[in-house]
């Protein structure tokens, strides 16, 4: 099982049928929660070991998306249908996905929530400077300026294709 706080659920399994299918029904304690964790699968050749790491991931994705959602301000759209929802989910699935992609580059945020990674390495000030040439953007002394540095984004400059593939040069 992968690292966790809680190493040895119990689990109680049995199998239940309903509208002629059988299904597998498992109660697991020592989760962590107060009250046991119910799944319920038609999965009928995994060990329920198996059953609980894939439970687990999902509720890591869950999770991340609960906090985007929270973070991105999606609960706050301004309109009922249904494809600008569906498109603002997408963005936001894209923008969390960025947002952790940035921290997986950061000692110390693998695992941070998006805000966290805003708070701390995005929503830092800056001076921008727009040339014929390039775009630099130039970091003011900050706390966590130091791990920004340690993650290579400032090594080389990023071509930008809407800007004509005009670089984007970081600068300390």
């Amino acid at each position: 099982m992968p690292q966790r706080k809680y190493q040895t659920p119990r689990v109680f399994e049995q199998k239940v049928r309903l509208l002629n299918h059988t299904y597998r029904q498992l109660f697991i304690q020592d989760l962590g929660h107060d009250q046991p964790t119910i799944l319920f699968t038609n999965d009928a050749h995994a060990s329920a070991r198996q059953l609980i790491i894939r439970y687990a991931k999902r509720m890591l994705i869950e999770n991340a998306l609960s906090d985007a959602v929270r973070f991105f301000h999606i609960d706050a759209l301004s309109s009922s249908v249904g494809f600008k929802v569906d498109f603002d989910m997408a963005l936001l699935v894209i923008a969390s996905g960025l947002y952790r992609l940035t921290g997986r580059r950061m000692r110390g945020y693998d695992d941070a929530q998006a805000r966290q990674i805003f708070r701390d390495l995005v929503d830092m000030p800056a001076n921008i400077t727009v040339s014929d040439t390039d775009v630099t953007v130039r970091f003011h002394r900050r706390a966590h300026l130091p791990i920004v540095l340690a993650s290579g984004l400032f090594d080389k400059p990023i071509p930008v294709p809407w800007w004509n593939n005009r670089p984007l040069r970081l600068a300390p």
